[in-house]
């Protein structure tokens, strides 16, 4: 019986963890899925699927793949009306423009950088308040046990 009591205790506590910070959100597979959904409710999902691949960029080492992917990305999420625009000022995006000729690994770094900080600024805190994390919160905590999260 104690190790059913572990096993739901783990868990609520890996939901629970996501609310630390957006670093451990993310790196989370369950976690990433659900600040997902909560970013498709607000229509606003471009942002983490650009952050994401910029981290598959980051571990590119083929100088031809470099390119290619480059390009994947400022078609896909910088140039403008991209199908996946992403909210980004126009310096670094004029930046980006110039340098795709000739790409490197940290070309993206910058609006990276930027859309990180609109998440942990702005999304971030509205999908710890949203119904979606307190639904994954609340299902899986023992029943006997709900009093356990006063702030939800």
């Amino acid at each position: 019986m104690p190790v059913k009591c572990c096993f739901y205790r783990s868990q609520t506590t890996e939901a629970m963890t996501w609310s630390e910070n957006m670093d451990t959100l993310l790196a989370n597979q369950a976690g990433l899925d659900a600040f997902r959904t909560f970013l498709k409710s607000e229509f606003s999902e471009e942002n983490v699927e650009f952050w994401l691949a910029c981290e598959d960029f980051k571990k590119t080492k083929n100088a031809e793949k470099i390119a290619s992917k480059a390009r994947m990305i400022y078609s896909e999420f910088i140039e403008a009306d991209a199908p996946k625009e992403i909210n980004i000022d126009f310096s670094t995006r004029d930046l980006i423009s110039k340098n795709i000729a000739e790409p490197t690994l940290k070309c993206f770094d910058e609006a990276q950088k930027l859309i990180y900080c609109l998440m942990a600024k702005d999304s971030f805190p509205r999908f710890l308040k949203s119904e979606i994390y307190k639904k994954l919160v609340n299902s899986q905590q023992v029943p006997n046990h709900k009093k356990w999260l006063p702030f939800l």
